[in-house]
């Protein structure tokens, strides 16, 4: 067995992580207890990386040669690496020749090391003359970079991780970290435990697991986040409790932002946002009066049509409190990809430059121009994410190349990227999986490789910069990100500029080197500039480990901290107060639209969930795609759990089930972010595939960040009536998982409503081999389909032989399918088909999926009706994904434990292991035991009355 440290591919927190491998075969991971980011934490999905990264079902999605669609919508065909790049560069260098260098657009990923972000920029920029170059970083950070720079001067985070360990105050707003960062979560809990004198502060929309740990929660209306700090700067104000001296010697602005916030009286606050004037005041007194105030933020401002006045705000309330460059204090944005911060330093979005460089500063164009060796580099900004399809669906941009992000699921307004892509006379993908739905839109698409078979550099959350090592060789003809721009960009040269020397002398054959090459060139580009890392070295990061920057040339070590000394990276080193007034969501509830849409991340899933989602495990917490909704509000409209429900906005609509869900408030929704179309489809009135939760969503952005409202979208919901309705589930083979599960995808377009997901077994992580897959297929329609439709799905489910019981009664439109299969002494059941009635649902599919022996029930399997004939006990959900532990044997244990909520907590964790490895459901538990001491109490004091 091999070892190999590298990082984990997902969250900003840039976990280290040791993979082990054999051969080809990625086998096991485990957190780096050396790297200082996790001390050998990691999350559910860290914890899980060897599951999805060589395993036969994973294998199944992996794009491995190059394919080219002659005619689109029809199947690719492969072809070689030489004729795919020679196609690519003909078609570019026409376009750009025909329509000018802006007539093409490159959208890459924070999920591209930096050496590939590198390669990238210097081609659209430096190379064909465009800044139509963004990243999908826009979607999650932009708005972070541009609050930065406008009040502190740079895109550079002042505070660290090990700021948890010094704070008295910690101010989360926008952030759900105990799903989103776990690792990091880990971490404020362990603070917490050592100084419990710390208050924490939570504004929220939902009273999330993260708000569970509030000394105060701020249940705050979507979008008044600006009106939220403005009012707590004019209490500050009125009480005395900013810090005068700081803000003489250190800022610029004051007057004009004390002016703003003159009418931002705590009653006006109070009621924007939804809170009581003495919960406004007491988050003013903490925030103000602490020793060291750490503010930890996320999409929920940065994901706004007023993104950078939402930072801002925050910011000035640092600077006016002096709760910056020093231990424990500062605002601290939290990145949520591995490596959106790496992709800013290189300048990878469409208005920034190299190494922090503004594009409108000609000498800084004049100096990334001579580190490239051209003449200058076009002074514009390109075309932002949204911009960009925009442009494509308008017919501006002809020409796109798509890098190692899904945008036909990621981008709010669906309906626009997908016309954009259809528009688009030429796509290349570039992409490491074949599912992803952007693939089905390319007329050439790249296999490149992915995490385990990388190698570079990231930059995470903090500044710090780490390795990314190989563990695995590259499966099938995937090449590097960088390599295959490399490779393009050499083909391009020789059409775009013949006969000059290459701006791109890097060899494709040895990929450490090069890669190293590419990076000392990014090095250079930093010399003088405020992330300088000239005297940072590949030699010293593999012997010293991961370093922040800066690290200047004569520096033994990084900066922890920035601004310790008041002194910005402004012109005159002061910073800058930014005066934001409030402005409400661009879409705002009215009686058409009458509910709030808000979207975010689920605990164990990542993204478009094209690497999570092959894992069935992964899906135990959080099974199907769902709308959220307060039990009030679904009583209002006559809604119980499991109903379908039109989900509509200005934009599109899509067919849903709806759950309750306390945590919000009343006339307020939210969906995860992840449920895109492969998930969740179905077919409109109208013929139109239905394209996720993103089909809902808003492209209104900020005007300075150009970052998009994904958080907020006025919506109107009706029940749907579609009295027929589908269940299909089966185990099916490793090997074939995937293909099955692709071609019921496909199928979800016959039916007005359809999901379709994975689903495991009930295995620990300890216990290796006995990992199963399955696949369900949930349908809804007005009418029973056709019997034809139905016996294609009963064959891709392997439901077609001898071992397979049937009933099917043709007038009432019903037909039911239990598949048995004996094991060993057992026999159980492996799959069914409820067409038509899917009351007997509750009890077939726990007998499924929990592979209970099923010998005694014999054709009762087929009888309709919610009760089983013979009693069957369900686990529960699972809620440690780790070791499988469940809601109800969670609710078991607690009843025989005793003590304080940590006792408890101690006693269920020793007793049944849940949160002692991963720690990603310990919130969670937390939670649970909070609410069975609160039911324990109850007939007590009921008693005393």
């Amino acid at each position: 067995m091999q070892e190999t440290k590298s990082t984990c591919p997902y969250c900003g927190v840039g976990c280290g992580v040791i993979i082990e491998s054999e051969g080809p075969q990625i086998t096991g991971v485990r957190g780096d207890p050396a790297h200082p980011a996790n001390f050998g934490r990691l999350c559910t999905k860290g914890s899980t990386l060897h599951l999805t990264a060589t395993g036969p079902v994973t294998m199944q999605t992996r794009l491995l040669h190059p394919l080219h669609r002659t005619q689109r919508g029809g199947a690719p065909a492969p072809l070689a690496w030489d004729t795919a790049l020679t196609l690519a560069a003909d078609k570019f260098a026409a376009t750009i020749a025909q329509h000018g260098p802006d007539s093409v657009g490159f959208y890459v990923s924070g999920q591209l090391l930096t050496e590939d972000y590198y390669v990238f920029n210097k081609l659209a920029k430096g190379l064909i003359g465009t800044n139509n170059i963004d990243t999908n970083s826009r979607l999650c950070m932009s708005s972070a970079v541009a609050g930065y720079k406008q009040t502190l001067g740079a895109d550079a985070p002042p505070a660290c991780y090990d700021d948890v360990n010094h704070a008295q105050c910690l101010f989360i707003v926008g952030s759900n970290a105990a799903w989103a960062h776990p690792v990091l979560f880990r971490r404020i809990e362990d603070a917490r435990a050592a100084n419990p004198g710390m208050k924490v502060i939570v504004a929220d929309p939902r009273r999330t697991d993260t708000a569970g740990m509030a000394d105060l929660f701020l249940p705050i209306q979507p979008g008044s986040d600006v009106m939220l700090f403005n009012g707590m700067l004019h209490l500050m104000l009125w009480e005395g409790w900013v810090d005068a001296a700081y803000i003489a010697a250190h800022t610029t602005g004051f007057d004009e932002l004390k002016a703003l916030v003159r009418d931002c009286t705590p009653e006006r606050v109070a009621q924007v946002c939804g809170i009581s004037v003495a919960d406004l005041t007491t988050a003013a007194k903490w925030f103000a009066t602490s020793t060291a105030t750490l503010s930890l933020y996320c999409q929920g401002l940065n994901q706004s049509s007023s993104g950078t006045a939402k930072n801002a705000a925050l910011i000035n309330l640092h600077l006016a409190t002096a709760q910056i460059g020093k231990p424990g204090a500062g605002p601290f944005s939290l990145t949520g990809q591995p490596n959106a911060m790496g992709g800013r330093e290189v300048g990878g979005l469409a208005n920034l430059l190299s190494a922090h460089r503004d594009m409108t500063n000609p000498q800084h164009r004049a100096e990334v121009a001579a580190l490239w060796g051209v003449a200058d580099v076009p002074s514009q900004p390109g075309k932002t994410a949204v911009e960009m399809f925009q442009a494509a669906a308008d017919g501006e941009i002809k020409a796109l190349w798509i890098a190692c992000t899904n945008p036909a699921q990621s981008m709010p307004d669906q309906a626009t990227v997908r016309r954009a892509l259809q528009r688009a006379e030429f796509v290349v993908v570039q992409e490491a999986f074949a599912t992803a739905e952007t693939c089905a839109y390319a007329d050439l698409l790249l296999p490149a490789t992915t995490w385990g078979e990388k190698t570079g550099t990231v930059t995470n959350s903090e500044r710090r910069i780490s390795r990314v090592r190989t563990a695995v060789s590259a499966p099938g003809e995937a090449r590097h990100d960088w390599a295959i721009a490399v490779q393009f960009a050499h083909q391009l040269e020789a059409r775009l500029r013949p006969g000059a020397p290459t701006l791109f002398p890097y060899t494709t054959h040895a990929a450490d080197a090069s890669a190293e090459t590419i990076w000392n060139e990014h090095r250079e580009t930093t010399r003088g500039r405020d992330l300088d890392i000239t005297g940072l070295s590949w030699d010293l990061l593999e012997s010293a480990g991961p370093q922040q920057w800066p690290f200047l040339a004569d520096a033994t070590t990084g900066k922890a901290r920035l601004y310790q000394d008041g002194i910005f990276p402004t012109a005159d080193g002061r910073a800058r107060f930014a005066a934001h007034a409030w402005q409400p969501t661009a879409e705002q509830r009215e009686s058409r639209y009458p509910f709030s849409l808000t979207t975010g991340r689920l605990r164990d899933q990542w993204h478009g969930m094209t690497r999570t989602g092959t894992l069935g495990r992964l899906f135990g917490h959080v099974a199907e795609p769902s709308v959220q909704m307060h039990p009030q509000d679904m009583d209002r409209r006559g809604l119980k759990a499991g109903d379908l429900v039109h989900l509509t906005s200005k934009r599109g609509s899509i067919v849903v089930p709806v759950q309750a869900d306390a945590t919000l408030g009343l006339s307020q929704l939210f969906m995860a972010m992840h449920w895109g179309s492969q998930y969740l489809s179905g077919i409109s009135s109208t013929g139109e595939r239905l394209a996720g939760v993103n089909a809902l969503t808003t492209s209104a952005f900020c005007p300075t960040s150009k970052q998009p409202e994904l958080k907020h979208a006025a919506v109107k919901l009706i029940k749907a009536e579609m009295p027929w309705t589908l269940l299909a589930m089966a185990w099916l083979p490793a090997n074939k998982a995937m293909a099955a599960r692709e071609a019921l995808s496909a199928l979800m377009a016959q039916f007005p409503f359809a999901s379709c997901v994975p689903f495991g077994n009930n295995t620990r992580l300890d216990e290796p081999g006995r990992e199963r897959t399955g696949v369900l297929l949930r349908a809804a329609a007005h009418e029973a389909p056709p019997d034809a439709l139905i016996a294609q799905i009963e064959a891709l489910l392997g439901m077609t032989g001898a071992d397979t019981l049937r009933y099917a009664d043709s007038k009432r439109g019903q037909r039911r399918a239990a598949r048995l299969v004996r094991n060993g002494e057992n026999t159980t059941l492996e799959g069914i088909v409820l067409a038509g009635d899917t009351s007997a649902e509750g009890w077939l599919k726990t007998l499924l999926q929990e592979e209970l022996p099923a010998q005694t029930y014999g054709r009762l399997l087929l009888v309709p009706g919610a009760k089983a004939p013979v009693a069957v006990q369900s686990r529960g959900k699972p809620v440690c994904t780790c070791f499988n532990v469940t809601d109800a044997a969670i609710t078991t244990a607690l009843a025989q434990c005793h003590g304080t909520d940590d006792d408890r907590l101690a006693q269920l964790q020793g007793q049944l292991r849940c949160g002692t490895n991963c720690g990603s459901c310990v919130p969670e538990l937390k939670r649970m035991v909070r609410s069975a001491g609160r039911l324990a109490f109850q007939p007590l004091a009921q008693a005393a009355i």
